[in-house]
């Protein structure tokens, strides 16, 4: 049956257009259940690919509930999908209709929510049942004169309810299954009771489900913003609503950016200014009333504060351990710590929220803080990521969750409360456990850990895998070179192999041939999408989550020796002088003849002895490599220092039982070189190919306020250090030498490392600024580690279809897509670093478990008001030395932001000075646990 379906929309001219859709309606579309006779069977569920995901059971086997004890489905409106997906989740919760009305609208309203659902109806354990509603000829209905979308579609929902009803009754069957309507909407559930139709909340049907009472504390808490807790005193202002604010941010009296809280201090946080205005692009927001609300990473709206209002940065560290929350005299105390007296020159623009545009909340790992009153349901839970406020739970198995790291949701925050609302989700484990940390280290980094689906490895070669004439069209036989890789100890993932070997006509021919990652991983199959994903490959102390399934990474895609492995080679002819005559990029089949440690590689370069192809090869690169490198420092590229550990793991626990900072061989830098001048080759080529939408690399320069610790810091020494430009910076690094204190330079290297800037992924068509500021290359990509990166995967599409190699597809020439992309990637970057870093840090700490008190030299890096920052050479750990302790005397305090110094006392310390310090493990916080540093020598 045909009907047509009609509906205003405005074009982007600002015109109302009527627009008129053909819409069918069916009878033959399935209810689902398994014991219905009278459907036709249903029809395979979206996306399974393998026939339909078990449709509703014909007996359904859910929780006993004793609001309903016989058999029964359940049907969800769409603000109970929205809220209460946890719950949903939930393996108890089975045999749930999903109306096709209400799955539209979680998908217009939340893409997160969606993408669970549809997991959830593919899922056959839980017997999901997704029903098109809107296209059967009994449950359609039309929306009537004056009746709000909001409104037709709570009736359709109603409707649906009542026929599944009626439908049930006539399937012949001792047992009647009945549809219970679940709602949290006042107004719908009347509506339905009125009708005949059996309708709970959902907290009411989860509360009768007698011998499941855990599942209580996984709901979450609706209350508007307008149901404020039981007589609390008002804290907060009243958010703006969405349209006011739009309004005020199109006129400029609002400013709309990106809510970013401080680890150091809770009553702190900046508001990146979204838009190109050059002016007020970073807002500073101070105290409890000022914050309002927000979380870290939410889109607010700010207003700015009259000049005489705005503040400095505080440079106190305060963290938020108050365990009662009435404390608001308390706050006002700490506030006015933050508003001590500072100089003009120091004050920042400063602003307020004033309403949220859009929340960015996600489930968040942390450990529950139990209440001191004896069987209180109500506790909050501190959050691992110091950025977010403390949550408020209410949980009946407190005891059981002590000590454990759990995952928590926010559900929201009333205007009288000191924390938000949320609800418990999940428990991980024993905090302190290794698998449990790293779990939580993890999901705190966003990073995606789960295995590889079905469907992705659907789509990996059929083993055993050779090398078939197909795969040879478009490329050249390499297998005759004395190709080799060099990569550290116990790599399986090469990505990379070189060669080197002199011409006929005296001239050197260079190779750098990569893993061909794009032969195998095709644009828009299920692999292609979860690489993209993933985008990297995060390499933990212990693990790595791989960005492309072992099969690929560690074998037909890992340039191992002794087999035949298709490559993407770059091929240079080279003078004696290292300079480039002719550029090539070739497929190519290849067959390295040895893969080497850097010590080998090393040790064969350095050895007397030994003069076959590949060490000779290797001398060559060697040498070449070093006139690169030298070419590039004069060019003005920085060489920067950053202290980084290895751990020496036991081969039974797995735990750390050495650590020592890294040392680099001229073979790191003989690697690097070439890796270094294949990306910038290809940068070239895919740019000249496709000017508008080549995927590249830049490294802005940093601005120069960034510089000013590193020029403080280098004065205190008597030395100059120029920032002008990179080449400037580079040199005058190299002059910083104090023959009294040979590391002296490191550390103003790894200060200068600090100053810099994020290098990121941009579309050329997006952007005109190319330049790599620490490379000081005009142009720069990434090319070479595609088993490990995304973003090489889609410079060697590029590349290939610019020499013939590859045919190209839409997505790779819409710049749009591709900026939205490199977001992504930069994202992905940016998060496995910060969950290396975590990862560091908490096997330090299990070294460091077994060790007591560990009495360390140590230099000083930054100066705060109550603090020192100390770097640890030995085992290039970091730390803070704290002066004012709880219970303890504060000494006398005087901090010099010039200098910049700290007095303590009669002590002056300064930037870069020798310490003596003492190191522990502090675990009296089981969540934060920390190294502890106390100062040893010069005594205060």
């Amino acid at each position: 049956m045909l009907t047509s379906r009609t509906f205003v929309k405005r074009t982007r001219a600002g015109a109302v257009v009527k627009v008129v859709r053909e819409h069918y309606l069916r009878d033959d579309i399935a209810c689902g259940a398994a014991a219905c006779r009278l459907c036709p069977p249903a029809a395979p569920a979206i996306g399974t690919g393998n026939g339909n995901a078990p449709g509703l059971e014909a007996r359904p086997s859910g929780p006993a509930s004793s609001l309903c004890p016989g058999p029964h489905f359940l049907l969800p409106d769409t603000n109970l999908l929205l809220h209460q997906i946890d719950i949903l989740e939930d393996p108890v919760i089975k045999n749930v209709i999903v109306l096709q009305t209400v799955l539209q609208e979680v998908r217009n309203r939340s893409a997160p929510v969606y993408k669970r659902i549809r997991d959830l109806i593919q899922n056959p354990e839980k017997h999901f049942y997704s029903f098109t509603n809107e296209h059967h000829r009994e449950t359609y209905i039309e929306q009537k004169r004056g009746e709000t979308s909001n409104d037709r579609n709570d009736r359709a929902i109603r409707v649906a309810v009542k026929w599944y009803n009626e439908h049930l009754k006539k399937i012949e069957d001792e047992e009647k299954i009945q549809v219970i309507f679940l709602t949290n909407d006042r107004t719908n559930k009347e509506k339905a009771l009125e009708e005949g139709i059996t309708a709970y909340t959902c907290e009411e049907y989860i509360k009768s489900l007698t011998a499941n009472p855990e599942l209580v504390d996984r709901l979450a808490c609706v209350s508007d913003e307008g149901k404020e807790i039981e007589g609390g005193k008002i804290i907060f202002p009243e958010h703006i609503p969405l349209s006011k604010l739009q309004q005020g941010i199109k006129s400029g009296i609002y400013l709309q950016g990106t809510y970013r809280a401080s680890r150091e201090n809770y009553l702190e946080a900046t508001v990146w200014v979204h838009g190109d205005a050059e002016e007020n692009k970073e807002i500073i927001v101070q105290g409890l009333k000022h914050l309002n609300r927000a979380i870290h990473e939410d889109i607010v709206a700010v207003e700015l504060l009259a000049k005489d209002e705005w503040v400095a940065p505080s440079a106190v560290v305060l963290q938020d351990d108050g365990q009662n929350e009435e404390d608001i005299e308390n706050e006002e105390e700490k506030e006015n710590i933050l508003k001590i007296s500072v100089n003009k020159d120091m004050l920042r623009p400063t602003g307020r929220v004033v309403g949220i545009i859009k929340r960015n909340w996600r489930p968040y790992c942390g450990m529950l803080s139990k209440s001191q009153i004896k069987e209180a349901r109500r506790h909050l839970f501190t959050p691992a990521d110091r950025r977010i406020p403390r949550i408020r739970i209410e949980t009946r198995q407190a005891d059981t969750l002590e000590g454990q790291r759990i995952i928590v949701a926010i559900d929201g925050w009333p205007r009288n409360s000191r924390y938000p609302n949320g609800h418990f989700v999940k428990n991980l484990g024993s905090a302190g456990d290794k698998e449990t940390e790293t779990e939580v280290l993890l999901l705190e980094h966003d990073v995606p850990h789960q295995a590889f689906s079905q469907a992705v490895l659907s789509f990996l070669p059929k083993m055993p895998w050779s090398i078939t004439e197909k795969d040879m069209k478009h490329r050249e036989d390499l297998r005759h070179l004395n190709v080799c890789s060099v990569d550290p100890p116990g790599c399986t993932d090469i990505d990379d192999a070189l060669h080197c070997r002199e011409m006929e006509n005296g001239n050197l021919e260079v190779g750098v041939h990569i893993a061909d990652v794009s032969h195998f991983i095709r644009p828009g199959n299920a692999l292609d999408e979860e690489s993209v994903k993933r985008g990297t490959t995060v390499y933990l102390c212990e693990k790595r989550i791989d960005m492309v399934p072992e099969l690929l990474s560690s074998n037909l895609c890992s340039l191992r020796s002794n087999v035949d492995r298709l490559a993407f080679s770059c091929i240079w002819e080279m003078n004696h002088k290292a300079e480039i005559l002719k550029t090539r990029f070739t497929k190519s089949i290849i067959n390295s003849k040895a893969s080497l440690t850097y010590a080998e590689a090393q040790m064969r370069i350095d050895s007397a002895t030994m003069n076959d192809a590949i060490t000779t090869s290797l001398r060559g690169l060697n040498k070449l490599a070093k006139i690169l490198k030298k070419k590039r420092i004069d060019n003005g590229a920085l060489t920067l220092a950053s202290p980084e550990v290895r751990f020496h793991m036991d081969s039974e626990t797995h735990d750390p039982i050495d650590l020592q900072t890294k040392e680099l061989k001229e073979t790191n830098s003989m690697v690097e070189e070439f890796m270094l001048l294949a990306n910038i080759s290809v940068a070239q080529k895919i740019y000249d190919e496709f000017p508008e939408f080549a995927l590249l690399r830049k490294h802005p320069a940093p601005p120069p306020s960034n510089y000013d610790i590193l020029v403080k810091a280098a004065k205190s020494k008597n030395l100059e250090i120029k920032t002008d430009s990179a080449k400037a910076l580079a040199e005058s690094l190299d002059k910083a030498e104090s023959p009294t204190f040979p590391y002296l330079n490191i550390l103003l290297r790894i200060l200068a490392t600090r100053c810099m800037m994020q290098a990121v992924y941009f579309c050329s068509g997006m952007d005109n600024d190319f330049h790599h500021y620490g490379l000081a290359s005009p142009i720069y990509t990434h090319f070479t580690s595609p088993i490990r990166r995304y973003a090489d995967i889609i410079v060697h599409r590029l590349l290939a279809v610019a020499i013939g190699a590859d045919s190209t597809y839409p997505e790779l020439t819409d710049k749009h897509k591709l900026a939205e992309m490199c977001k992504n990637l930069n994202y992905r970057h940016k998060m496995a670093q910060y969950a290396q870093r975590a990862s560091v840090a908490f096997h330090t700490q299990l070294f460091f478990k077994t060790k007591g008190v560990v009495n360390e030299d140590a230099y000083i890096l930054f100066v705060r008001k109550n603090a020192i920052v100390v770097l640890i050479p030995k085992y290039g750990l970091e730390g803070t030395v704290f002066f004012e302790e709880k219970d303890k005397p504060t000494p006398k305090l005087d901090y010099n932001s010039e200098v910049p110094s700290l007095t303590v006392e009669d002590t002056t310390l300064r930037v870069f000075d020798k310490v003596k310090v003492n190191i522990m493990l502090d675990d009296s916080n089981i969540q934060h646990q920390k190294m502890r540093m106390v100062l040893v020598e010069p005594k205060v």
